[in-house]
């Protein structure tokens, strides 16, 4: 009797063991579990990004105004009698 006890002991230590720290057990899911999470937050990024660009090619497509606004921001260009203030905010 107290050798299948101790038989019994021994397997539930092993399967705790294994449980914890042994292959695909506790520590490798945790460590996947933030490899996983980094990923999704550096995915959630570029669906952002992606959403503004698409935004900005659709804006670009659809009229002359999102040409314009890209021209004056990106190039400072202004339209003749017309006088461009930049204000730059404090550092």
């Amino acid at each position: 009797m107290r050798i299948f006890q101790f038989l019994l002991l021994s397997l539930a230590l092993f399967l705790q063991y294994k449980f914890w720290f042994g292959h695909n057990g506790m520590q490798d899911y945790t460590r996947l579990k933030s490899v996983v999470d980094t990923h999704e937050i550096a995915n959630e990024k570029l669906i952002k990004r992606n959403k503004l660009l698409k935004a900005d090619i659709d804006d670009l497509k659809l009229g002359l105004e999102g040409v314009e606004e890209r021209a004056r921001h990106e190039l400072g260009m202004i339209k003749p009698n017309e006088t461009f203030i930049r204000v730059l905010p404090n550092k």
